[in-house]
């Protein structure tokens, strides 16, 4: 497949990581995501000739290719910001950070200290968190393709990943079981919203996906719009 698509149609913006949601100074929600499928995707695209920005959690994984540039996060409030300011300018945006469903309700004053251990039962008030891509998906431009991952037990897959693209109104949906996550390989079905279903046909590590979901997305954003 030919990668010489025009410059102005290869902007892509990827997000990767956990949030952390701050419990006081120093605690916080999280999850066990790596950051290791967007740094290998934002590697591959920028090897392919993408002009590609990785907005990247709390994770110490980072990209090898220096033409990858890299914008941090910490919470759900910080990568919501980033997308506000980055994604009006891609092309495409593969949205493969596991953002927090729920974050504390917490006081901000606990913010300048931390909660005292002690001989009782502490009670955490949960609030729900934006949903990011459904944003993103609201303010879209017509030419733009948006993707998004649902990572899920392996019997409600297929299931949920249609749901997904249906009610976050994108283009295409990476369904990938819930060992993907902290994990080396993935194991991934592609839902498009033209009703196209494309599977890996086996494990692939996660710098072997890379190439292959690259590929897809050239593909589909030839298409887009």
């Amino acid at each position: 497949m030919s990668h010489s698509a025009p410059a102005a149609a290869k902007t892509l913006l990827i997000t990767a990581g956990p949030t952390h949601e701050p419990i006081d100074a120093v605690r916080f929600l999280g999850n066990r995501s790596s950051g290791r499928l967007g740094v290998a995707l934002a590697d591959e695209a920028a090897r392919r000739g993408w002009a590609v920005t990785l907005l990247l959690g709390p994770v110490t994984r980072t990209p090898s290719d220096s033409r990858v540039r890299v914008v941090r996060f910490r919470t759900c409030a910080d990568l919501e910001a980033l997308l506000a300011e980055e994604a009006p300018k891609c092309r495409v945006l593969v949205m493969a950070a596991a953002v927090a469903d729920y974050r504390p309700k917490v006081d901000p004053a606990f913010f300048g200290g931390k909660f005292r251990r002690k001989n009782e039962k502490l009670t955490l008030e949960l609030e729900p968190t934006p949903d990011l891509l459904a944003q993103v998906a609201a303010k879209r431009k017509p030419d733009q393709l948006l993707v998004g991952f649902a990572l899920e037990p392996r019997e409600e897959l297929l299931a949920s990943a249609r749901q997904k693209l249906e009610r976050k109104k994108i283009d295409m949906v990476v369904g990938n079981p819930l060992e993907t996550m902290d994990g080396e390989s993935i194991e991934a079905i592609v839902l498009g919203k033209d009703g196209t279903e494309v599977r890996t046909g086996g494990v692939l590590s996660k710098t072997e996906f890379a190439p292959w979901l690259m590929t897809i997305i050239e593909q589909r954003s030839g298409r887009a719009g």
